[in-house]
């Protein structure tokens, strides 16, 4: 018995298919029929997206847009700083590293 492959639709197409059935200049059934859907699935996005789009419009929550050179600057800055400790622990280790190194050995 071979089962029947849903379709998935991306949310471009079904955001184009709503606003083209709340312009009503078609019908749902010409809508449904243009995209190759039923015209119960047609209603019902168009149903979601009234419902749903006053959520566009309510408070300005979220990632807030910033100068992305502002903020590669002081990543940059972070990534030199972070080097120069680094190098520093490289070249200077300290008993911390000593006992690291000498607690796992059972002799």
């Amino acid at each position: 018995m071979t089962g029947v492959k849903r379709k998935n639709f991306t949310g471009d197409l079904k955001a184009k298919v709503a606003l083209e059935a709340i312009l009503d200049i078609k019908t749902v059934n010409e809508i449904g029929q243009e995209f190759g859907m039923h015209p119960t699935q047609v209603g019902l996005w168009k149903k979601e997206l009234q419902e749903q789009a006053y959520s566009l419009f309510e408070a300005k929550r979220g990632v807030k847009h910033v100068d992305p050179s502002v903020s590669s600057e002081r990543l940059y800055s972070e990534i030199g700083r972070l080097n120069m400790e680094l190098d520093w622990l490289k070249k200077n280790p300290g008993p911390a590293n000593n006992g690291a190194q000498t607690m796992g050995r059972c002799d």
